[in-house]
């Protein structure tokens, strides 16, 4: 039997009501579909915390700052939807585009910090998108707990920052990546070969760069242990850890 699908506001609402009303905990998964390991094990961990859960699919034209990259991004509903299906999932939404942004919609959500630098330095807009159809989504399933994977580090901060500032009642949890045996983080976008190639060799790089600063940090120590001077040895490189979970490098004497 496949997964009940509703593509409108009062079909998920009138669902979502029957629910609370018999004092059921609801649990969602925010999806923009191209469903990997990594959404299935998202949606293991709510089915193991919740009484109903919902997962909901929706490519949000607000968080890409590229026109072709929005027409590239893959659309599987059907086969979205059988991989959903052994999981006991109640409800995929996968709402129509006037369900979240109807005729006149004027509203954007900005959340600032959380959304500046990283990625969103070289993606302007993408984080905004984000805030705001997460925020609609929470609104419109009315989820106790919500499911976000580590992966998109930046994003799950900005969420967290979100439901707190606009007290939307909905726990975030965030849920362990899920890797490809190279290392490299399972991806909706590295479906298209050439994106795998080219994530892998991301990957790969960073990696390197990493072994590198591990190198020049270890030789950095030395050499200020050669000098012999409690002045230099009294000076450490320490990472300092920001309120949204960011680090950065400095010196302390």
């Amino acid at each position: 039997m496949g997964i009940p699908i509703v593509r409108t506001l009062p079909a998920l609402r009138s669902a979502v009501a029957g629910w609370k009303a018999a004092g059921q905990r609801v649990g969602v998964v925010p999806t923009m579909g191209a469903l990997h390991a990594g959404h299935l094990s998202l949606a293991r961990a709510a089915r193991a915390t919740s009484d109903r859960v919902i997962v909901t699919l929706f490519v949000n034209p607000r968080q890409f700052d590229n026109p072709d990259d929005l027409a590239a991004y893959p659309r599987t509903e059907d086969a979205d939807a059988a991989r959903l299906a052994p999981l006991g999932i109640d409800l995929l939404y996968a709402p129509d585009p006037d369900q979240i942004y109807p005729p006149g919609f004027a509203t954007t959500v900005t959340v600032a910090g959380a959304g500046e630098g990283l990625e969103g330095a070289f993606r302007p807009g993408h984080f905004d998108g984000v805030a705001t159809v997460v925020a609609k989504l929470l609104l419109q399933t009315g989820a106790d707990r919500a499911f976000f994977g580590e992966k998109d580090f930046q994003q799950l901060r900005l969420v967290q920052r979100l439901v707190r500032d606009l007290d939307i009642p909905t726990e975030i949890t965030g849920c362990a990546t899920v890797r490809e045996p190279d290392g490299l983080a399972l991806s909706s976008r590295n479906v298209v070969p050439q994106r795998l190639v080219d994530g892998l060799i991301e990957f790969r790089l960073l990696i390197g760069v990493e072994k590198l600063a591990r190198m020049f940090e270890r030789a950095f120590r030395d050499l200020l242990r050669s000098f012999g001077d409690p002045l230099f040895d009294g000076i450490v490189v320490e990472a300092l850890r920001h309120e949204e979970g960011f680090a950065e490098p400095r010196l302390r004497v």
